[in-house]
């Protein structure tokens, strides 16, 4: 069973949880329906959560068929950490500017980086049991 994996897409669930209750409180503090009604701080809240729902599943996806696969389990506590830490960091970075920022350069970088180690596990673990 996926226990490390659980618990990791636990913490990126509460995580989601903030960034959608930061979008509610917004919408209803603006009387703001659908869309950002033309507010660009709503916008960016809404592209905060957006960026996080176009990562955060495959990630998590992925951990949780590596663990089934059999990585060890250092392997799959460093992943799991490093992304949430990226998520947590792209997270803060671009809530605070559209701009360039500290949080959302290492957040980015820090995402994509366990992505491609994930990706190249599972490489490295489906490929010799495909020429079984």
């Amino acid at each position: 069973m996926p226990r490390i994996t659980l618990l990791f897409a636990s913490l990126h669930a509460l995580l989601l949880l903030a960034l959608l209750a930061r979008i509610s409180r917004h919408r209803h503090g603006h009387r703001i329906g659908l869309g950002d009604g033309g507010d660009a701080e709503l916008s960016r809240k809404i592209r905060v959560h957006g960026n996080f729902i176009e990562h955060a599943p495959v990630a998590l996806l992925l951990m949780a068929l590596l663990e089934l696969c059999g990585l060890p389990a250092p392997w799959l506590w460093a992943m799991g950490a490093a992304l949430l830490l990226g998520r947590v960091l792209h997270a803060i970075g671009l809530s605070r500017s559209g701009g360039h920022s500290f949080g959302r350069l290492y957040g980015t970088a820090l995402t994509w980086l366990v992505l491609l180690a994930m990706a190249l596990a599972g490489l490295w673990l489906a490929l010799p049991a495909l020429s079984r």
